[in-house]
């Protein structure tokens, strides 16, 4: 049998609004009462009915977080970062994996505006123009964690892609190498394709190098992909001599791939890798990377919904959060 506060009410001889008032947390309550109160409640098994308390304030209370896939360290921790603030700020986290897929990716967002959520904060690769235009007529606010679409008009927190992979590839240019790897995410993402790439080629270019097609290679971040790069570029006649990987799980492929090839990280092969994300510890040896703070984007980007939800002042709705470069065994010292 479900309990209502009706039966709350009637067991502790007080009213529904006295009721209300001792779950909500108000202060004007007698301590005997508020006592008596929570003793029925704790005995009755009650549960608010927060659908019901959603009707009457217009709020539920919940954020809907659409996240691509759910077993990735990367958008595990940017995930952590969201939870942790939407705790802190009393919001409950309604999660959803949306693969990677725009009809999914769709459809979600459509049924969490149906959960009646309060704010969305989406995580995606591919941010196409339908998407925006969703997101635009949604009657909450939406915010982009770890993701990026062109106009820049949806609020978002990320890092400067372009300058990470450009700092990349001159600290390896610094280090004396002039032949060096791309191993990149999916080009149809707008992250790789307009960001990471034009940062990689534009480092070359300003040091006097060539840019080399053969060695720009796309991967879909998966280990195995990492594999199938180094296996394409210990083929080259004229071999690469440092690599730049746009994901740890693809980074521990080309580090293992080398290996396999009687290769050696760092003297035949140095690599950095990208985001540091505890894989990048998990390997031997252990990955040089770019720092992208992903707790931070996540704990960030749930702090600006919550003033977006909260109609607070928010100047900038674009964040763009600081970089850095973490050196450890896969480069030289």
């Amino acid at each position: 049998m479900n309990i209502t506060i009706y039966d709350v009410a009637r067991e502790a001889n007080v009213s529904m609004a006295t009721v209300s008032r001792v779950v909500n947390g108000n202060p004007n309550v007698k301590p005997a009462t508020r006592k008596k109160v929570m003793e029925v409640i704790d005995r009755l098994g009650y549960r608010p009915n927060a659908v019901a308390r959603g009707l009457a304030s217009k709020k539920t209370t919940t954020v809907g977080v659409i996240i691509p896939d759910i077993s990735s360290p990367f958008f595990g921790e940017l995930t952590r970062g969201i939870e942790d603030i939407a705790t802190m700020y009393k919001y409950n986290i309604i999660l959803s994996n949306s693969d990677q897929n725009k009809e999914k990716e769709l459809h979600l967002l459509n049924t969490m505006l149906g959960k009646q959520v309060d704010g969305i904060v989406f995580m995606g690769g591919n941010i196409t123009e339908e998407h925006v235009e969703e997101f635009k007529k949604s009657p909450v606010p939406i915010v982009l964690a770890g993701s990026i679409e062109e106009t820049e008009s949806i609020p978002s927190v990320n890092i400067d892609y372009e300058t990470a992979t450009y700092d990349s590839v001159k600290a390896l240019i610094e280090k004396g190498h002039n032949r060096i790897a791309f191993v990149i995410g999916p080009l149809r993402e707008p992250i790789n394709n307009d960001k990471k790439l034009p940062g990689y080629k534009r480092a070359l270019q300003d040091s006097g190098i060539s840019v080399q097609d053969e060695f720009i290679l796309e991967g879909d971040y998966t280990y195995d992909s990492g594999i199938e790069a180094i296996e394409k570029l210990v083929e080259l006649e004229e071999k690469p001599t440092a690599i730049i990987v746009a994901s740890d799980e693809m980074a521990l492929g080309v580090v293992h791939g080398a290996m396999d090839n009687g290769y050696n990280v760092p003297d035949d092969f140095e690599v950095i890798s990208s985001d540091n994300t505890r894989m990048a510890l998990m390997v031997r040896p252990q990955l040089t990377s770019v720092v992208q703070p992903l707790y931070d984007i996540g704990a960030v980007a749930m702090r600006l919904l919550t003033k977006l939800m909260n109609k607070e002042a928010v100047h900038g709705h674009t964040v763009t959060l600081p970089h850095r470069i973490e050196y450890r065994a896969s480069t030289k010292q």
